[in-house]
Formats: C-alpha cells, structure tokens, sequence
C-alpha cells in the first residue's frame, strides 16, 4: 500500500453511543483535524482507461438523448465525466442490486469486483494527465461528513484510490446553511469561480454525506481564430426562429462524415485534448443523438483526414443546471434513490439518494474554451440518525488515561465546578 494521508482513528470508547454501529469491525475514521482528509491509495495493477472513457461517452449520449427530448428547443450542457465521477463514489459506497443499478446506468465496463477501483484509478490518472501548455484541466473529487458522523474507513480507501477523493467536515446535521456555504466555496474555488454554487441548504435536507465532483478547463486553440474572421451571420433555432450569431470563421480542419453526421475536428494546443463539432443530418428527429459507434467511425475518420475544411462555428456562452434524478431514474438507477437502497459500504448509518444535482458552463471563442461543472449527491440516512446528548448537570467523574494501556494519568471528581 501507498500512504497517501494517515487518517487518525479514536478509540472505540470515544464513539458516540448513537454512532455505535459505525465502530464495529471496521471502524468509521475520527479526523483528528477539521481539515481535508484522505484514506490509503490501494496500489492497484495497471489498467487501461479506454474502457471506462467509453462507459463516459454513452453514459453521456443516453442522458443527452433523455435530458433534450424533455425540451428540444433549450440548450443544454453538462459533464459527463463529472457526473460519472460524483456517482461512481457513490457506486463504491453501494453493495447488491443497488451497486448494479449504479453501474448499469453509468454503463460501466463487466470487470471482476476486484478490478473496479482499478480501472477507476486509471481514469482518473488519464483525465488529470490532459494538462499542458495552453491547457489546463482540474478534476476535483470530495466527500462530506459531519465531524461526528463519518464513513467506513474502507470506504474512504476506496474513493481515495479510485477517484483521489478526500474527507472534508462540514456541519450536515446541525447547520445547512453552513454546510452548503462551505461545499460551494470548494467549488468555487475547484471552478475558478464559475459555478459558485451546486447543492442550496434545502437540497442537503436530511443529508448525512454529499459526494461532490468539480471539473474546470481551459484550453487555448492550437489555431486561434483571427479577430478580423470573426462575424455576424444568420442562425436557425431548434424554434425554427432567425436569429443573428457571431461565427468564427477559418480553416485547415480535418472533417468526416458518418452516418449522415459531418464532423469537424478543432484541436487544442498540446494536442492531448479536441473539441468535435458534430451537425446532424438535415432531417431527423427534434434532438438528435449520434449513437456511440458514429461517433466511434467519425473520430476514427477523422485522425485520417487532412485539415483541408473550412468552418463557420458560432460563438456560445452556455449554462444549464438540473435536478438529475429522475433522468437518472429513467437510465435504470431508480433503486438508489429508495429506502431498498443498500449504501451500506459507504456507512451502516447510509440509506438513499436524496438529489443529484448538476451545473455545467461552456464558453467558445476565438481564444479557445472555458468550461465548468459540478456534481453534488447526496446521501441521506436509512433511518434519521439520533445525536444522544449527555449533560453533565450532576457530580461527575474526571479520567485522563492511555489508549494504549490504560494508565491513568489524571482522575478527578467534580462536585461543584464553581470550586477550586
């Protein structure tokens, strides 16, 4: 194993009688900071991450395919690298049919248990490895827990190998306000500012963790369109309205067609990372969606071209925002968010989903792309957890003792606190 960060463990006489079930055989971590913890990254064998980039993709299409139809006429935007990653912590928190439902709406490639914090460790790697000159790419992965409630040690190992995930306290059960003021700022501060806020105090309600993803990039083209390229031209809405759109115009891009798809390839300085710009065949449905295997033949196509295309692509400013549960409910997750739902790997005190909630920013222009994204789940309890509370209004007794062997170093008895 590779220590990343010693997370510290009370004792067991510590753990608030109320929490007891979460300090059995695997006991749940005491921080013994209010700071950004982290578990022990697992060493795990070397996989490739191309099955679950896949697993993104149509995971992504099936959603856009379900997200547009409700309304072929709005703009839409979102991560699906975000989400997949927000609810991948939550899969590994998930045990039986509802670790199954997980996994089948997120598409995620038939591999043996042993090998899913793996390969989920290699996507993570390949995604913070898109960084370069001219490009920056941030994924921030977080749980939340309220200092006295907190997950499965297990759990926190698994999310720190699979996503590089951290603990982070905020006041889930006693201040909403302040919870959510204190997640916001981290993603904030993971977006550069662009998403200052994904969960309000009403969306905690009764959450006892929340599992957050925070995507930013920036990336500068690899051939920045001239300012004197950019200009005014006509554009026809999904409303069948005209409208007037600023288009950056040039040309030395590589297209393909496909299926009635045409493609063009706009690369990123540092050529680790691209921008397809896909126009869908002139008669077809309201909200079109390529399937997976098109967009597989058109990006195939495309690293075969020459960069002999010109372009016309209008400048956008997008931001969309959603309560994802029933779209996830249509893609087969339906099971978690109900009390059947088994998080039990996460917590013994973890019921359900409560909201899984999704913001999304995309800006193009003639420098290049801003984006942002940010994905909050949260976990509310099976049964409302009780905070037993001692008041120590009588005479009481005093002991400062060893963990280890139970020395006593201090004993007192306090029968009037107002006396010396």
């Amino acid at each position: 194993m590779k220590l990343i960060a010693l997370i510290a463990t009370a004792a067991a006489g510590a753990c608030v009688a109320a929490l007891a079930a979460g300090c059995g055989t695997q006991p749940a971590v005491k921080p013994t900071t209010p700071q950004l913890l982290r578990g022990v990254v697992l060493a795990e064998p070397a996989v490739s991450p191309v099955p679950y980039a896949t697993a993104d993709l149509r995971f992504g299409l099936s959603l856009l395919d379900d997200w547009c139809g409700q309304d072929p006429e709005a703009n839409v935007v979102f991560s699906p690298a975000s989400l997949a990653s927000g609810l991948g912590m939550a899969y590994l928190g998930a045990r039986g049919a509802t670790a199954q439902a997980i996994a089948t709406a997120l598409e995620l490639p038939p591999v043996g248990a042993g090998q899913r914090v793996a390969g989920l460790h290699s996507r993570a790697q390949s995604l913070r490895g898109l960084d370069g000159p001219g490009v920056t790419v941030a994924e921030s992965d977080q749980v939340w827990a309220d200092p006295r409630l907190l997950p499965l040690r297990g759990y926190l190992n698994a999310v720190a190998t699979g996503y590089g995930a951290g603990l982070g306290l905020a006041p889930l059960l006693t201040n909403h306000a302040k919870a959510a003021a204190q997640i916001n700022a981290a993603v904030a501060a993971a977006t550069d500012g662009h998403i200052a806020q994904v969960l309000t105090p009403g969306q905690l309600g009764n959450a006892i963790f929340v599992l957050t993803d925070a995507v930013y990039l920036k990336a500068r083209w690899a051939s920045p369109f001239q300012p004197s390229e950019i200009s005014s031209g006509a554009f026809i809405t999904a409303a069948g309205q005209h409208v007037t759109a600023r288009y950056l115009r040039g040309d030395g891009f590589a297209s393909a067609t496909a299926a009635g798809w045409t493609a063009v390839a706009l690369p990123y300085q540092g050529a680790r990372l691209a921008m397809t710009a896909l126009l869908p065949p002139a008669s077809g449905t309201a909200c079109p969606a390529p399937t997976a295997a098109t967009l597989a033949t058109l990006e195939l196509s495309l690293a075969r071209q020459p960069a002999a295309t010109a372009i016309a692509l209008p400048e956008v400013n997008l931001r969309s925002g959603q309560v994802m549960n029933n779209l996830l409910d249509r893609l087969g997750m339906g099971v978690a968010f109900t009390p059947e739902a088994d998080f039990t790997a996460l917590s013994p005190t973890a019921g359900y989903l409560g909201t899984v909630v999704h913001e999304a920013t995309l800006r193009v222009d003639a420098a290049g792309t801003v984006a942002s994204a940010a994905t909050g789940v949260a976990v509310l309890p099976g049964a409302a957890p009780v905070l037993r509370t001692v008041a120590f209004t009588r005479p009481y007794l005093l002991l400062i003792s060893s963990i280890k062997t139970g020395e006593p170093l201090f004993l007192a008895w306090v029968a009037d606190p107002d006396l010396p």
